[in-house]
């Protein structure tokens, strides 16, 4: 009973470490039809920071700070990669993304001369606590809670502000958008940043249960969240929420058996089965291009 409670808790926390990199994902690619696949790399970004942050300054000052140039290096990722190709065909982005997504992994390379890096130890949510028997962090608990508040967040500034209301109309028709005087580039920075926000958060609270940096930690996470995504229905945030929520899950209950080999081979197998039987996923729908 107790390794049973263990493993679904992990789950569900495993899940809403997910859903924070999948948000940036379905975000991106609701605006500008991009597969931002950088994003991951910038989830490892955000760990290398604070490894280095945390052993000059106090953990109060070190976690905004990273949150903050995690943001700026989002945000100046899409200036400088992304914006200039804006009327470029879009094989030439999704070039440019992987490009970008290569460059963070060498420059993490070279900050830490490709040696594992250990996450600082953060007391508020490292501690451990017996829920029904089964001992765990109080991050895995605090995770869930933590997602479902900056969701909700997310929505209302999506359906109450003037600045979501941009970006639900730039995700429905981007030339229109334009045309109508939506200022465009605000719109997709803004994308971004929020993209990058969680992504810096969602790294806080993966680290602290996986606790080795190194440069490719962002690129199965990065992946997984994407089929996250997909799985919910790419550009759909409650889509890219469930989804992830159900690979987490799936995914540690596949770890506590004699076929954890095949965890990460079951994340890929459901994509394959999600696209071929609903390409658009569970809360996707049905697009149609114009001629």
């Amino acid at each position: 009973m107790e390794f049973a409670v263990s493993q679904i808790l992990s789950g569900i926390s495993l899940g809403g470490q997910y859903a924070l990199i999948a948000i940036g994902y379905t975000m991106v690619y609701g605006i500008l039809r991009l597969i931002n696949f950088a994003h991951g790399d910038v989830f490892m970004i955000a760990g290398v920071l604070m490894v280095y942050m945390s052993a000059s300054m106090p953990l109060y000052i070190s976690i905004p700070a990273m949150i903050i140039f995690t943001v700026l290096l989002g945000f100046l990722i899409e200036r400088a990669a992304y914006k200039p190709l804006r009327s470029a065909p879009r094989m030439s982005v999704m070039i440019s993304a992987i490009g970008v997504s290569y460059l963070l992994q060498n420059l993490a390379l070279y900050i830490t001369g490709g040696q594992p890096k250990t996450y600082p130890r953060i007391p508020w949510i490292s501690k451990t606590i017996t829920i029904f028997g089964a001992r765990t962090h109080v991050v895995t608990v605090v995770t869930p809670f933590l997602v479902i508040a900056l969701v909700l967040i997310l929505t209302l500034l999506i359906d109450k502000t003037k600045i979501g209301i941009a970006m639900r109309a730039v995700s429905k028709d981007f030339e229109t958008s334009q045309l109508m005087g939506v200022k465009i580039n605000t719109v997709i920075s803004v994308t971004f940043i929020i993209g990058s926000f969680l992504a810096a958060v969602g790294s806080v609270l993966y680290f602290t249960n996986y606790p080795t940096v190194v440069p490719m930690s962002g690129a199965m996470p990065g992946l997984k969240a994407f089929v996250a995504a997909v799985f919910g229905g790419i550009g759909s945030i409650p889509g890219a929420v469930i989804g992830a929520f159900i690979i987490g899950i799936c995914e540690t209950l596949i770890k506590g058996t004699d076929y954890a080999i095949f965890s990460d081979a079951f994340t890929f197998a459901l994509l394959i089965i999600i696209l071929v039987v609903k390409p658009t996923g569970i809360f996707g729908e049905k697009t149609t291009d114009k001629v």
